[in-house]
């Protein structure tokens, strides 16, 4: 079962280089952390689905459309009866709710599923390869920069055979239309087993792979694609440059977009 979220269209996204997208989700995940009120985290939010639907690669969020839902949800639920506001809107016994802490609980629901989508965008509009060669280009190590391609190659392969295995139990008569959310959790535990058995004989093929073709991180080598900065590149390093000096300027010397200023 394929389960890239690589989205192969020629946009302008697509065409950046990948040192430019990497930098780029970098300083996007600064400006993220500049605000903790809900109104501005849902700007984000809007404004990376925006950059997405620019870059068709809607698809590619859409894909984990539930986990995203589920950050959501649960922070906003989670949140409130962990933190004290002055605005108190419901209370039972010891548990209380103030106004501030369910925005800040939204708020923080809507910054984690912007990491994702962030990160997401980033794994849809760039190749592995580009990525490693960017990477290099950065001046990363070698081996560090092949062991995070690789971390990053094996995600979907091992999410794809667990979507495989699912399958398989479904055709052998497991159940996982007619269950609550809760009881199908329950009933995927033991599957845990044959994916763990899949994961360890896929790495030490991989393992055996590399050492039949004699592979050695630390041997020099050259690069069959070569990642250049454009002018493009420089100007959208540019507008991030200056939406994150304006977010830094409206948190620290403002003080806009706060909810509750004790926290981040």
């Amino acid at each position: 079962m394929n389960v890239s979220l690589f989205q192969d269209h020629d946009s302008w996204l697509h065409r950046l280089d990948p040192r430019t997208k990497m930098i780029g989700v970098i300083m996007l995940f600064a400006i993220i952390l500049s605000f903790n009120h809900p109104l501005f985290m849902a700007g984000i939010s809007l404004g990376i689905l925006a950059v997405a639907f620019s870059a068709r690669s809607l698809s590619a969020l859409w894909k984990l459309r539930y986990i995203l839902m589920l950050l959501v949800v649960f922070s906003s639920l989670l949140w409130p009866f962990f933190l004290d506001g002055p605005t108190i809107i419901w209370s039972w016994q010891f548990l209380k709710v103030s106004q501030e802490s369910l925005l800040f609980g939204i708020a923080m629901g809507l910054r984690l599923a912007a990491f994702v989508m962030a990160s997401l965008l980033l794994l849809a509009t760039t190749r592995n390869e580009e990525m490693t060669n960017g990477l290099i280009k950065m001046k990363l190590p070698y081996p560090v920069a092949f062991a995070l391609s690789t971390a990053l190659r094996l995600v979907p392969t091992f999410a794809g055979a667990g979507a495989t295995i699912v399958q398989a139990q479904v055709s052998r008569g497991l159940d996982l239309e007619s269950k609550n959310i809760f009881s199908r959790f329950g009933t995927l535990i033991p599957l845990a087993v044959p994916m763990f058995i899949s994961a360890i004989r896929y790495t030490n093929l991989l393992a055996m792979a590399l050492e039949s073709r004699g592979f050695t991180p630390d041997s020099p080598r050259t690069l069959y694609y070569e990642p250049t900065m454009s002018v493009r590149d420089w100007a959208t390093l540019a507008v991030l440059t200056l939406i994150l000096a304006v977010s830094l300027y409206l948190r620290l010397a403002l003080g806009v977009g706060v909810i509750m200023p004790g926290r981040m």
